[in-house]
């Protein structure tokens, strides 16, 4: 059935168990909305307490005093550059200092000038040089702070239409927010991230850092004033009634933000398409995917649906960020192959040697193979590469060796794809779930080893992880090099592997440092939970301080689908629905 019934809820688990979880559940909500009601009764206090002074002395109304360093304050006291917002917010806070939506809506207005100032430096830069890789290195951070302005537009703009006249901002309001400022940071990342992979010369490196030290700064400053001071005062929604996880319990939930029509899509076997693709021109169809791409509209609320009939299409591809909700569905994997062969030694940056690279909100691809043939003696070459926010890509396949997916940022969802690859060959900083796919190691070369996973989350306040449940886990054909699920790449990388079917070629100690013999950064979060098979077991797991090889329960419902990228209000208690399998 295409309707909504045709969904299915979650399972029931044993009422003892629930009935402590609610005990234990209220106990945290008493804890939250108490220490919610202090930080925001501070800031309030704060700022009250200063305008009337002002008022009492001057005789005014107290609207056009300067800014009040103590309430100013109290909103960056959450921060982690303390300094930088206080000295960047406190000579311009002005009337806006007695209303903290206001001050957050000042703060990304001076990160979006901020970033605006260091998006105009790179053609400068790359001017500046007659080095090959150095200028192809600009123009990813050329390209990657321009998506940073339009992260912090995008928010300014959702809280002048949401957070106007002291409006409650909505659950999903605020998840946006987090996604977005989160994406920034992470785009800013990405242009340090390709200076390093060319080794570039440690003065322009510093350069670059300087460069970006206040845009970054403000827009992790941004971020949390949304995640620990906004979020309290949007709308409060605290269930008795979530359930734990059991070991029985279905994680086929797509997120809430794949809305029923679009679920039908997923669902139908031929949905009726805008443009076909057929690469042998059968009439009505144009050739190739790029002539498809090119008849899509600017910025469209309505879905466009591209229909790639079953050949090999060899085309580098991307789908610029005004290209906005486009469904993209072939014949099956293995039968429609959007193929490259673009990678790192031949020359080009990593963020550029995908195959297939989507940006525009909303993407969704199905039944498609996604394929980089660079092999692994040409190290990066990435088949797909998305920052697209609410992705969805369902029966689809990645092939490649190194680095094969980028899942680089916003919120992105994989559902029965299969994915493989070598070294980090699912890495990024997206909040990404992967659910009942096949990840599938593969022999590298001689002198190499294979990671599963390299996570990039740089920032504690970051809604940002990688999340893989109901997964099998198992190589592609023979492979005798050590295998490992994964490596800590940034100092708060975040990785859950949770449900899911690990084999025997797995090495015991499950994960490997970042650099040789330098355990990672205590601020890292991993765990396992619950898995299967014969590489399950955690007995010889890594020690890392960060490493958690058995996570409860209450932790693992922050990485379910419904909770992580629905929008990290995991106690909100929605219901979600469930595709019919």
């Amino acid at each position: 059935m295409d309707s909504i019934n045709s969904f299915k809820g979650y399972g029931k688990v044993d009422p003892a168990e629930e009935q402590a979880y609610r005990r234990k559940t209220r106990k945290r909500i008493i804890i939250v909305v108490v220490s919610a009601v202090l930080l925001v009764g501070l800031i309030v206090g704060v700022v009250a307490g200063t305008v009337a002074h002002r008022k009492n002395k001057s005789g005014g109304s107290g609207d056009d005093s300067p800014g009040s360093p103590a309430s100013v304050e109290a909103l960056c006291s959450v921060t982690e550059y303390k300094e930088s917002c206080m000295k960047s917010m406190s000579p311009v806070a002005g009337g806006k200092a007695n209303d903290p939506l206001k001050l957050f809506v000042l703060s990304l207005k001076i990160a979006a000038e901020s970033l605006t100032k260091l998006a105009s430096r790179p053609a400068g830069w790359v001017k500046g040089t007659k080095d090959k890789n150095l200028r192809q290195a600009f123009e990813v951070c050329r390209e990657v702070f321009d998506d940073a302005v339009d992260r912090l537009n995008d928010s300014i703009a959702s809280m002048e239409v949401n957070g106007v006249d002291g409006k409650l901002l909505s659950s999903a309001t605020i998840a946006d927010l987090k996604t977005w400022l989160s994406a920034a940071i992470t785009d800013q990342e990405t242009c340090l991230d390709a200076l390093e992979e060319i080794k570039a010369n440690a003065t322009v490196v510093d350069n670059v850092k300087g460069a970006m030290k206040n845009s970054t700064e403000f827009a992790s400053n941004s971020l949390a004033i949304v995640a620990h001071i906004i979020s309290f005062l949007g709308n409060f929604h605290f269930p008795i009634h979530r359930k734990l996880l059991a070991a029985n319990q279905d994680f086929h939930g797509f997120p809430e933000w794949v809305k029923p029509g679009d679920r039908r899509l997923l669902q139908a076997e031929n949905p009726t398409p805008d443009v076909i693709v057929d690469k042998n021109g059968s009439p009505g169809s144009v050739k190739t995917i790029m002539e498809a791409l090119g008849q899509i509209g600017m910025k469209s609320t309505s879905r466009f649906v591209i229909y790639v009939m079953a050949g090999e299409y060899k085309e580098k591809l991307e789908l610029e960020k005004s290209k906005w909700n486009v469904m993209m569905y072939g014949d099956g994997k293995g039968k429609t192959i959007i193929t490259g062969n673009t990678n790192f030694i031949d020359g080009t940056p990593t963020f550029k040697t995908a195959t297939f690279a989507v940006e525009g909100i909303g993407f969704i691809a199905k039944d498609i193979t996604f394929q980089n043939t660079a092999g692994a003696k040409k190290h990066q070459a990435v088949a797909m590469r998305s920052g697209s926010d609410q992705s969805v890509f369902y029966r689809c396949s990645f092939d490649a060796y190194q680095d094969t997916l980028y899942a680089h940022s916003n919120r992105q969802f994989y559902r029965d794809c299969d994915i493989t690859g070598t070294i980090d060959f699912i890495f990024g900083n997206a909040a990404v779930v992967f659910q009942n796919c096949k990840i599938q190691p593969r022999q590298p070369l001689p002198n190499q080893y294979n990671t599963i996973t390299a996570q990039g989350k740089t920032d504690p306040n970051q809604n940002a992880g990688i999340s893989i449940q109901k997964c099998d886990i198992s190589p592609l054909g023979e492979v005798t090099v050590p295998t490992y699920l994964g490596r800590p790449w940034k100092p708060y990388s975040t990785t859950v592997i949770m449900q899911s079917t690990i084999g025997s070629f797995l090495k015991p100690q499950g994960w490997i440092e970042w650099e040789t013999n330098v355990d990672p950064p205590a601020t890292i979060f991993y765990g396992e939970y619950m898995n299967t098979g014969a590489g399950a077991g955690v007995e010889q797991r890594v020690k890392w301080t960060g490493y958690k090889p058995s996570i409860t329960s209450d932790q693992a419902s922050k990485f379910t689908v419904q909770s992580f990228i629905r929008g990290d209000e995991w106690l909100s208690g929605k219901v979600t629905y469930e595709l019919a399998l």
